[in-house]
Formats: structure tokens, C-alpha cells, sequence
């Protein structure tokens, strides 16, 4: 992952939005000095790191992780950066960034075995699509505990707490889709 690039998208966004360093803390709930650390390419930023920026500045997670598009996009797992996340057995990678027509990004998400990742309640509106590929996937949605099969799939409404576990032996892909109403 290109720490860098990343830092470079969130000053961007930081000074056209006129905010301080101060004020984009306040508002995310990261430190001056990580946010600082990160601008500057310093600071590789975990996956909950940039949750809590995105969802404090109202902006979609994947706005840091790529460029927009041309007419058509494909994608290669295999070529594309991955964040890691929960020690690594979280492997989030892009497919496709947010896309401000349609509103929407998508992720292709490795969760290994032993794997436990809460994420942060994200603004009201924002819809979560979850569909496994291989495995199964235990999920917490606002305190009851959900268990999706291979080949099932949920949508929910993500500003509630919500979590991701496998606690079972075999690895567990999903494909991860995030839309924002306007």
C-alpha cells in the first residue's frame, strides 16, 4: 500500500474542507500526531484507522485506496495493494473505489481462520452487502449473532456496531459491497 498516496488524498481532502490537523482529530477520533504521521507518508494506517477518518470526514473508505476509473475496470486480485488488518488475518483488497455516480464501492475480504475484526458504526444511511464466497462467516449486527453460509448473503444497515469472525478452520472470502445515500 502506497502510505504516501494515502497520506497525500487525506491533506487534500483535510485543506479543501479549510480543517486543521486539530480539527480532522476531533472530528475522527486519531491523534494530531498519527494523522500527521500519515500526511507525510510516515504511518501505514490499519484498516480501523482509516474507517474512523472516512466515516469522520463523510467520505468513502476507498476515496484513500485508488484513482477513479476509465470507462471500464479490471480487476486482478493478484495486482491490486492489500490491507492488512487484525495481525494479517484480514486481507481487505479494492475492487472497485467509490464511484460518486453510483455511490457505491466494493471489497473482496480474506478473513483466516481465528480471525476477529469489529468494525466502527459507519453514518446513517450507509448500506452494507455481504455475500461469502468460500467458507462461513459469524457476524454481530448490533449484538445478535448471525452465521453466513458459502454462497448466502446479508444486507444491512452499517451505522450500528457490527463484527466479522472466523472462528472455524477454513478460510473465509467475501465480497463486500458498501453504498452511501446521498
Amino acid at each position: 500500500m502506497d502510505n504516501l498516496n494515502i497520506g497525500k488524498k487525506l491533506k487534500t481532502v483535510r485543506q479543501s474542507r479549510s480543517m486543521t490537523l486539530d480539527e480532522l482529530a476531533e472530528v475522527t477520533g486519531v491523534s494530531k500526531p498519527m494523522l500527521g504521521q500519515i500526511e507525510r507518508g510516515q504511518s501505514s494506517p490499519t484498516v480501523t484507522t482509516l474507517w474512523k477518518i472516512a466515516t469522520g470526514m463523510k467520505i468513502p473508505f476507498s476515496s484513500f485506496l485508488q484513482e477513479q476509473g476509465s470507462e471500464y475496470t479490471i480487476v486482478d486480485l493478484q495486482e491490486q495493494d492489500v490491507l492488512l488488518e487484525e495481525n494479517g488475518e484480514m486481507k481487505v483488497y479494492t475492487l472497485f473505489a467509490f464511484d460518486p455516480i453510483r455511490s457505491c464501492e466494493a471489497f473482496f475480504i480474506e478473513f483466516e481462520s481465528g480471525c476477529e475484526h469489529k468494525s466502527d458504526k459507519h453514518n446513517d444511511g450507509v448500506e452494507e452487502y455481504i455475500f461469502v464466497i468460500h467458507g462461513i462467516l459469524d457476524m454481530v449486527l448490533n449484538g445478535t449473532k448471525i452465521t453466513l453460509r458459502e454462497k448466502q448473503a446479508i444486507r444491512f444497515e452499517a451505522n450500528i456496531p457490527h463484527s466479522y469472525a472466523n472462528p472455524y478452520k477454513d478460510t473465509c472470502n467475501i465480497y463486500n459491497f458498501i453504498f452511501y445515500k446521498e
